[in-house]
């Protein structure tokens, strides 16, 4: 019996399901790793697949099991189509040796030719590194780039930290211009504000070149090339290493769900068949998304993905990755209104086995290669034993994103008075996470930023953020609400909701708006994509003080150890709007009370002694009006009914931080 089984006495009744998916994954690995010394030695597909200099010139590989025929064309041969074949190797596998160290030079563009019943497909080589756009008729090619060329990391042996703190960022439009961000401008700007606020972790997002810019990434086209629209590789290395300096991990967005739909730029129909790397017909194709589905029981797929996973762990030092879209890779109809409200739903005919498969060879191959990476699955559906180590019957992640934390305070904003929050359903839907599984929690991410959507920020005070967030012009109640339950939401959902937190950039200054990417529909505009950081660095505006009031949180989170430590003591009052925990030595006390204020409320702790306030979200500096003495001493002392606690001002739309002062 596996571990899963006696940590969720639930899974009792699955147990055939679980050693159904746990069989699989041990064929299937000793059927891939037969032939290997293990994993890691497996996922070597980049070392030899695509462009590689020789002692006597350069080399090209290239996997296509229907092409007939296949050529190399490009700036080297005047784009001559025919002048260059490849031979054909076993196994579906085309070579060409082109003699001499100048035959391809850094900046040539390069297109593989296939012949396939009698079409001649022009396509770009699958382990390209350096994909390109050309600015007139924006066809795509691939550029010569030796991304294997050395590079001097200044720090070789970085471990990322246990509870991450995550800052989720997108390169492009992390600067103030109109127009398209790069690696250098991030590493220069933004890294030091990152750094300044706290966070210990980057997630970046739209890294895999992608031909369309407002899929934010999410439609990938060629998975080894970092995005040619910020820059060269080399200056994504020199990101991550001045990450690494800073003591900052970093973590690829990776998406390995679902592939763009596109011919000549993606990994469709590259050897003139839609099943090379994807299932046949409809099953292939992702109704809602409009994108390729893989065939995850194909072996060379497997190869492909896994060897993409250790080309961003190798080549460019990544720490570990958020998986995207896991539960559309979990359930054949990728979990598309399903409310998965009973256990049966996550084992059926529905489960694609073959799926669940690779992500435990893919968290097998990514902890070989660093014990202490982090992997983070995105599943709304709640999979039992996603975090739960293979070798106990699990998927194998680190952390599983808590999705339905920002459903919740979007839906309460949405749909309910302040007056009528559900205190207890607010409280259990923050804790509320599988036995032993890790979470990340957060109270809103890039999902809730996009245009269609609005952040919490933008929610709360909409139009008036246009025009309240002066300190110059006096107040307005609808922008002080909204300035005290940001920071109130955002505390509390950091410290419960789980074992680490993520924050979208910009997010956690207020930052007004939402995200439109350039398209047809706004005139290919850049004015709401990118970030006003003028607005956080201007102190007139007010913007500043949610910007402190979040670096005052994460110091908190991480000097007092927060998401490490238990959550008990519990008090929740539904009439009251209260809620008050304790975590470790510290206690924190909210009181969502949109008009009530409570003198002498009890403060229940577990430890008899002296308080002191720690962080109140009440402070002047945070765009509070002060109400909360922070030199005061209160003593926690038992009462007559067995209570330890103490009684202090509790102010509406406030939260307070004490903790227990040492001896």
């Amino acid at each position: 019996m596996y571990k899963l089984l006696k940590i969720d006495p639930y899974l009792k009744d699955y147990e055939k399901d679980i050693n159904l998916r746990m069989d699989s994954y041990k064929r299937k690995r000793q059927e891939l790793l037969k032939d290997c010394s293990g994993i890691s030695a497996f996922a070597n597909g980049y070392k030899y697949f695509g462009f590689h200099r020789t002692k006597t010139g350069w080399v090209y590989r290239e996997w296509a099991p229907a092409a007939e025929e296949m050529y190399l064309t490009g700036d080297f041969n005047d784009w001559n189509l025919t002048s260059h074949p490849l031979k054909k190797l076993e196994n579906g596998i085309f070579e060409i040796e082109l003699k001499g160290r100048n035959a391809l030079k850094e900046g040539q563009k390069i297109q593989a030719v296939i012949i396939h019943g009698g079409e001649t497909l022009r396509r770009i080589p699958l382990y390209a590194t350096r994909v390109v756009q050309d600015p007139v008729t924006h066809l795509w090619c691939a550029e010569i780039e030796e991304t294997l060329k050395r590079y001097d990391w200044t720090v070789k042996d970085f471990v990322p930290p246990k509870t991450p703190l995550i800052y989720e960022c997108h390169i492009g439009m992390a600067q103030d211009k109109y127009d398209i961000g790069t690696y250098d401008e991030f590493r220069e700007n933004i890294l030091p504000r990152i750094k300044n606020l706290g966070y210990n972790t980057i997630q970046i997002m739209a890294i895999m070149e992608h031909p369309y810019y407002g899929s934010f990434g999410y439609q990938v086209s060629n998975f080894f090339a970092a995005s040619s629209r910020y820059g060269k590789s080399q200056d994504l290395k020199k990101l991550i290493d001045t990450a690494h300096q800073m003591g900052i991990a970093v973590l690829l967005d990776v998406v390995h769900s679902h592939a763009v739909k596109n011919t000549n730029e993606g990994l469709n129909c590259f050897d003139g068949t839609e099943y090379q790397f994807f299932h046949k017909g409809a099953k292939g194709d992702h109704s809602a998304w409009g994108t390729k589905l893989f065939n995850y029981g194909k072996n060379e797929v497997i190869h492909f993905l896994l060897s993409n996973l250790k080309y961003w762990m190798e080549v460019f030092k990544f720490d570990g990755f958020r998986f995207d879209g896991v539960t559309s890779m979990l359930y054949h109809d990728h979990g598309l209104g399903s409310a998965f409200s009973n256990y049966g739903m996550y084992f059926s005919m529905n489960t694609d086995i073959e799926a669940i498969t690779y992500l435990q060879l893919a968290n097998e191959l990514i902890h070989k290669i660093n014990p202490n990476a982090i992997t983070v699955a995105e599943d709304m559906s709640g999979m039992p034993g996603m975090c739960i180590p293979i070798k106990d019957g699990g998927i194998g992640f680190d952390f599983r994103l808590s999705m339905g934390v920002p459903d919740l305070w979007i839906k309460l904003l949405k749909e309910y008075k302040d007056e009528d929050w559900d205190i207890p359903k607010i409280w259990y839907e923050l804790i509320g996470r599988r036995p032993k599984e890790k979470n990340i929690g957060y109270a809103e991410s890039h999902d809730q930023a996009l245009v269609g959507d609005k952040t919490i920020m933008f929610r709360l005070c909409d139009a008036e953020m246009y025009t309240g967030m002066s300190k110059l012009y006096g107040s307005s109640m609808t922008v002080d609400r909204g300035i005290a339950l940001h920071k109130m939401i955002r505390l509390l959902t950091s410290s419960v909701a789980g074992e680490g937190y993520l924050n979208f950039m910009g997010n956690e200054f207020g930052h007004p708006e939402w995200i439109d990417f350039p398209r047809e529909g706004n005139g290919w505009s850049y004015h709401y994509c990118r970030r006003q950081w003028n607005l956080v660095d201007d102190e007139n505006l007010r913007y500043c003080d949610l910007n402190r009031f979040d670096k005052a949180m994460i110091d908190l989170l991480k000097t007092e150890d927060i998401l490490n430590k238990p959550t008990v003591n519990k008090w929740l009052h539904n009439d009251d709007k209260i809620i008050i925990y304790t975590k470790g030595d510290t206690c924190f006390a909210f009181n969502f009370n949109p008009g009530k204020s409570f003198d002498g409320y009890f403060i229940p702790v577990d430890q008899i002694g002296d308080y002191e306030v720690i962080l109140s979200s009440d402070d002047g500096a945070f765009g509070g009006f002060d109400r909360i003495d922070k030199t005061f001493t209160y003593k926690a002392e038992t009462t007559p009914h067995g209570w330890v606690g103490f009684k202090c001002y509790l102010p509406s739309r406030t939260a307070v931080v004490f903790k227990k002062c040492q001896k």
